[in-house]
């Protein structure tokens, strides 16, 4: 099938995006492409489509989990074979997915940049028949780059495995700096690049200084009709926020990472189908997110950089209808910026304890842990060790950089099992074991297919089915497991945490103190860039556009500066006007004030006032007090 043939048969789409059609061609000829789609600009469908029309599979390397589990699920429901690899698997499951790439009928392979790390995951995929490696969220292989992820840098040991296959770096954000980055580390060669305008002309930005932002929250909420979405900095203020917003009438929900999976997908769902009218949210919350009707994006604080408010921003309007993104900051929130990033960017010094501090969390001796994976929660290990949660997530990062481990985002995954024995071993050790048989028999009628790999299970479900309690279930299964009957790999919702290498003592633990100094400076120049954006008055569009390298960019016309411009202007001419109106009048007859500002057919009556009252104090018109003349 051609490309607009899989396009009409798996989306339903007519025709193609601008650009989207010259990238699927760039891609279909075998070249390396750079493309640069804003948000909501059909990033996906870019590698998608391409993948579908040649034979073989697509590795596609994406940040994000609960992106790539969206897309997976996304492809399945339309009958594309897609897998995806990430952080929290047991080695036996990877083992099998893999399988099923090198010989089964699998189109895609989503991976999280950490898994190329592990040896296992490359030398399967050079038994695969690899047809383009997609590189999503491209602008994570750059240190210059906002929301720079280390592991990224792994990708272009992809190219030494497969030299011949193509690479499609996609990306909404980054700057001519970045892109040459990008182009560099995946080593690309004589690159096909597209740049999609980063101009959105339906979309207003403002910015209001105000000191009491909820108030002003409250306005935008009640004048601008239509679904909003308000960002936030805490997990805390997301609910503090809904509050309030609801105390208003106004209907409103709140959404961070910390919540169960079954709520956060509820509440997308119910803001999606507009049951829920604002969501207030942390960055958690958008990715992946299609919803073309937001009319409103609201930021209560500074964002951390013009990258990602760009992107945070551009969530509204993706309908090209008129749309608002609203940035509320005053002097004091330049300030806290500074601070709270200066604050949070660790010493080398406090690199080395937390790398220290883990081990001892984890229990594990100096020389071990290569390769192990533990569940994460960041906010029991500051706790253990009082240390700052900002000021760690930062250490982990260099930790990354630096090859002791990777971090990956909080995912759920659910529970699986999978039998690691022949239907005869199981069959015989149910007769020798009458008191697995039961369990046994429900685990194999309500889950086809455990033989062959893992399945999903839910402990409660068979819990109620066999009349054991729910923590009896996990003490048997975990039992069978200890046996070597089954594989048990329970579920979990925290960030997974990887030794890359084993576990080095403080001798031997080194820190790139070169390195750390360069993300401080780069640190600095994002928050410059956005205190200066809020600070100055320039279009604010123009200053967006100017930041991503497209210079000379007209005015938007749109936003409050040119607003503001547009009232000024209008002033003048209603000024000169009334000041000629009022000479042509006085220079046919005196007249009484009353009379004046009666005849005058511009402006307002206090406008009309204002403008005698210069005129008198400029001394081109007269009055003895009862009439006014030249």
């Amino acid at each position: 099938m051609t490309a607009i043939e899989i396009l009409q048969k798996y989306w339903g789409h007519q025709s193609f995006r601008p650009l989207q059609q010259d990238i699927i061609t760039s891609v279909l000829e075998g070249k390396d492409s750079l493309a640069l789609l804003p948000t909501g600009g059909g990033k996906s469908i870019c590698f998608q489509v391409p993948a579908l029309v040649n034979e073989g599979i697509c590795i596609v390397v994406s940040p994000l989990i609960a992106l790539m589990k969206d897309q997976v699920e996304n492809l399945k429901s339309k009958g594309i074979e897609a897998i995806a690899i990430y952080g929290g698997m047991g080695k036996r499951e990877i083992d099998i997915l893999l399988d099923n790439c090198i010989y089964g009928k699998v189109k895609f392979l989503y991976l999280s940049p950490e898994r190329l790390l592990s040896d296992l995951v490359r030398t399967r995929i050079s038994y695969m028949n690899v047809n383009l490696i997609a590189v999503d969220e491209a602008h994570c292989i750059s240190q210059w780059g906002y929301d720079f992820r280390p592991p990224y840098q792994q990708i272009s040991k992809l190219r030494e495995i497969l030299p011949n296959v193509p690479v499609l770096a996609l990306t909404a954000t980054a700057t001519s700096f970045v892109r040459k980055d990008i182009v560099e580390k995946l080593e690309m060669k004589d690159p096909q690049i597209f740049v999609k305008s980063f101009a959105r002309d339906n979309l207003s930005y403002v910015i209001f200084g105000q000191e009491d932002k909820y108030k002003k929250l409250i306005d935008i909420c009640r004048n601008v009709k239509g679904t909003g979405l308000v960002y936030v900095r805490s997990r805390r203020e997301t609910t503090e926020v809904a509050n309030f917003l609801n105390r208003n009438q106004l209907k409103a929900d709140f959404y961070h990472a910390g919540l169960e999976r079954d709520v956060r997908f509820k509440k997308q769902e119910d803001w999606k189908l507009n049951k829920t009218r604002i969501m207030v949210a942390t960055n958690a919350f958008g990715m992946g997110i299609d919803k073309a009707d937001v009319r409103f994006v609201v930021h209560l604080d500074l964002p951390e950089s013009l990258e990602a408010y760009y992107q945070e921003a551009g969530r509204a309007g993706r309908d090209e209808k008129r749309s608002y993104a609203v940035l509320l900051a005053n002097q004091a929130d330049a300030l806290n910026l500074e601070s709270r990033y200066i604050d949070s960017f660790p010493s080398a010094d406090e690199i080395r304890k937390t790398y220290h501090y883990l081990g001892n969390y984890f229990q594990l001796a100096f020389g071990a842990g290569e390769g192990l994976n533990f569940p994460f929660d960041v906010a029991d290990f500051c706790k253990r060790f009082n240390l700052s949660v900002l000021k760690t997530l930062s250490a982990l990062k260099f930790l990354e950089h630096d090859g002791y481990l990777t971090l990956s985002e909080s995912v759920f995954l659910p529970s699986r099992l999978m039998f690691t024995v022949s239907h005869e071993e199981v069959y015989r050790f149910q007769i020798e074991n009458k008191a697995y048989d039961n369990l046994i028999k429900t685990i194999l009628r309500s889950y086809g297919g455990a033989f062959d790999g893992y399945v999903k299970i839910n402990e409660a479900e068979l819990a109620k089915r066999t009349g054991f309690s729910y923590s009896g279930i996990v003490s048997l299964l975990n039992k069978l497991e200890s046996i070597e009957l089954l594989s048990y790999l329970q579920q979990t919702d925290q960030p997974q945490l990887q030794y890359v290498r084993p576990r080095v003592d403080m001798d031997h633990f080194d820190v790139d103190v070169k390195y750390l100094e360069l993300r401080k400076e780069i640190l600095l120049k994002q928050i410059n860039a956005v205190v200066a954006y809020a600070s100055s008055s320039v279009c604010r569009s123009m200053q967006l556009l100017n930041y991503f390298d497209e210079h000379n960019a007209p005015k938007c016309g749109v936003c409050d500066v040119c607003l503001a411009e547009k009232k000024q202007e209008n002033e003048a001419q209603i000024n000169d006007q009334l000041d000629f109106e009022i000479i042509s009048l006085l220079q046919q007859q005196p007249l009484s004030l009353d009379d004046l500002v009666m005849s005058i057919k511009k402006g307002n009556e206090n406008e009309r006032l204002e403008a005698i009252r210069e005129l008198l104090d400029a001394g081109k018109i007269k009055s003895d007090g009862k009439k006014y003349y030249l």
